[in-house]
């Protein structure tokens, strides 16, 4: 039963747009978790874009002891209005507890 119903909601979903920024963060998230195999940390930007949605995800690729010195990384993601990916790409890596310019 479990089967069919992950099943039908997986093609309901397909078809279905992307009714927000939550669900936007969602869906980038997942396909970026099947694409680099790290931990996310969390969603750090959601913009609507013309053909979709551009959202910003937070990694950790490289756990360190202590964890102010482990490595992260901020990859942008898009996807399409369905929650299809279009395209990703790490547009920045740091140290942990790092602070911007």
């Amino acid at each position: 039963m479990a089967d069919r119903e992950r099943r039908t909601r997986t093609e309901t979903d397909t078809g279905a747009r992307v009714r927000g920024p939550e669900e936007a963060a969602e869906q980038a998230c997942a396909r970026l978790a099947g694409l680099i195999g790290h931990d996310l940390e969390g969603v750090s930007a959601v913009c609507r874009a013309e053909d979709g949605w551009h959202v910003c995800v937070d990694v950790l690729e490289v756990p360190r002891i202590p964890d102010t010195t482990s490595l992260l990384a901020t990859y942008e993601v898009e996807i399409d209005q369905h929650g299809e990916l279009l395209q990703y790409r790490r547009v920045r890596r740091y140290r942990r507890g790092a602070t911007d310019d």
